[in-house]
């Protein structure tokens, strides 16, 4: 199992939610950054 079938499983996400968390840490933002002014791209 790869990362995004490992996460999808657990936590019931959709790849495109997957991909845009990881694309977002990988370009330097926090976790709370992301929880705070990205939303729209987590499916929240």
């Amino acid at each position: 199992m790869n990362i995004n079938e490992i996460l999808r499983s657990e936590f019931n996400l959709r790849d495109e939610q997957i991909d845009n968390v990881i694309k977002l840490i990988d370009e330097g933002n926090t976790i709370p950054f992301i929880a705070r002014y990205r939303k729209e791209m987590t499916g929240e």
